[in-house]
């Protein structure tokens, strides 16, 4: 599909992998709304970019609403990709002193990762069944982001693989739900990528993480994330797949 003239919503479009993708969906011709929570960031972008911010959170449907409008504003809504982040729980399923974790924070944690990405995926994907049917046969594109912790997320890590894992499994359903509409759902797996979240401590992951990884041996980075998540979109033969991106590293326990 091509991506030039279409307009684009990013959910978490402000962090590493968002803004990343942001970047290169903008440089590619799209018409790109970021739809995110950190006002700075947001609006930085908009006056570098000319792209549009819309303060958003991902679990509000009021608020993704809003953002899917101001994309379709701006032209055919065809690209949806989401990279938030937000809250989450972890540690062992039962603590050292013998405690069961306790059970909000797994809830908090697939409100997060998992229900807010199913409600960015079912507004978006209802926006893009009302556009016209593009040249090459497609109304649009949904990129959703999971992780390689999905498949083997390590100790303390449950919450998380859960709701990751709950994205790689919505993936193939998603696709098949929405092939009437020609709408077309990947999802892309991260292993370790160092984004600016992490600030100081960015170095000491390198480190440590870097040597782990068979081949590159250093993290990813964000416009490889990004690279991807365009050419998902425009290879219309990509449909509900799960990529790991990941240099072939396989989480080890712990």
């Amino acid at each position: 599909m091509q991506i030039r003239g279409c307009s684009a919503l990013v959910a978490g479009g402000t962090g590493g992998l968002g803004e990343a993708t942001v970047r290169r969906l903008h440089a590619a011709g799209a018409k790109v709304v970021v739809a995110d929570v950190n006002d700075e960031k947001g609006k930085a972008l908009e006056q570098e970019l000319g792209v549009r911010y819309l303060h958003t959170d991902a679990g509000s449907e009021d608020d993704v609403r809003a953002a899917i409008a101001a994309a379709e504003a701006e032209g055919p809504f065809r690209v949806s990709v989401d990279t938030h982040g937000g809250p989450a729980g972890g540690g062992r399923l039962v603590g050292k002193d013998g405690e069961p974790m306790p059970l909000d924070a797994f809830r908090t944690t697939l409100e997060s990762y998992l229900v807010s990405v199913f409600n960015v995926m079912r507004l978006t994907a209802a926006a893009m069944g009302r556009q016209e049917v593009s040249e090459d046969g497609e109304r649009g594109v949904i990129v959703n982001t999971a992780s390689i912790a999905a498949y083997e997320g390590q100790i303390g890590q449950l919450p998380y693989s859960a709701a990751k894992g709950g994205v790689v499994g919505m993936t193939l359903v998603a696709a098949r739900d929405l092939s009437p509409l020609a709408i077309r759902v990947v999802t892309i797996a991260p292993g370790t990528f160092n984004t600016p979240a992490y600030g100081q401590h960015a170095d000491r992951l390198e480190a440590y993480w870097g040597p782990q990884v068979p081949h590159p041996r250093r993290m990813g980075r964000s416009a490889e994330y990004a690279a991807l998540a365009c050419h998902i979109v425009e290879n219309t033969y990509l449909n509900g797949e799960v990529i790991r991106l990941d240099g072939a590293l396989r989480f080890p326990p712990k």
